[in-house]
């Protein structure tokens, strides 16, 4: 038994219980983060804020924000609890974010870079600040030993022709005790981990925008039967004007 708060919580090994019922919008906050907070093993959690038509960005790249002030704050408290936060170069380029928690009390996480192609360049302001261990993740032929890029280190991990190999990316950062990801962007990325089957939860806040153009959140392989497509458990919950949804693969 602990106090959280003004609760006072049961915790089993991986679930968790109330000693006497919650006001509905503590029992939807434990809801949503206490399966990540439990989590024993490796764990990886994506996050995705999109339009009602299923856009992340314009085709120029504007994103900030097309989900309001509560999902922000929500994606600060997921970087406190995460060991690590990832995102991909395309995600670096066009918005240069810290990944570092602010809105929230908290330790920042580790900061992972996918860079298969090693594109970037040591400018960003995770290569440079230093607010956070950093590591760029590229493809074994272009690392070398000892090498950084900025102040980040640069570390090698099997990758092929659709880039660096999800299960690969998680197998290293749990070899480094890195196990509970937020996998914060971008939509290439978090599909490629979908695709690959190495997502536990997908997180998608959909805010009442229609865009009717404009970046994509999630593109997988085509498919010709309804049946063929994915269908996980879903949770809900209310974020100010938005809506996550939460995806729930493996529970």
């Amino acid at each position: 038994m602990c106090r959280i708060g003004d609760a006072m919580i049961r915790i089993e090994g991986e679930t968790w219980s109330a000693a006497a019922p919650l006001a509905p919008p503590l029992a939807a906050f434990f809801d949503l983060y206490m399966p990540f907070v439990l989590a024993r093993c490796g764990f990886a959690v994506a996050h995705l804020g999109q339009s009602l038509d299923g856009r992340i960005a314009t085709e120029g790249g504007a994103s900030h924000w097309i989900t309001g002030s509560a999902d922000l704050l929500h994606c600060h408290r997921m970087r406190a609890l995460a060991d690590a936060v990832v995102v991909g170069a395309a995600t670096l380029r066009l918005d240069d974010p810290q990944l570092t928690v602010r809105d929230c009390a908290g330790d920042h996480p580790v900061r992972v870079i996918l860079d298969g192609g090693r594109r970037l360049q040591e400018g960003y302001r995770v290569f440079q600040d230093g607010a956070a261990p950093t590591l760029l993740l590229t493809t074994r032929n272009k690392a070398a030993a000892g090498e950084r890029l900025g102040r980040a280190e640069i570390v090698p991990v099997p990758g092929g022709a659709e880039g660096l190999a999800p299960a690969a990316i998680r197998a290293e950062l749990a070899r480094r005790g890195l196990r509970r990801l937020y996998i914060e962007g971008g939509g290439v990325t978090i599909s490629r981990f979908l695709q690959a089957g190495c997502l536990d939860r997908l997180q998608l806040a959909v805010s009442p925008l229609i865009l009717g153009s404009g970046r994509p959140g999630i593109t997988l392989p085509e498919v010709t039967d309804l049946r063929a497509g994915l269908r996980p458990r879903i949770r809900r919950f209310e974020l100010g004007e938005d809506v996550l949804y939460e995806c729930v693969f493996h529970e």
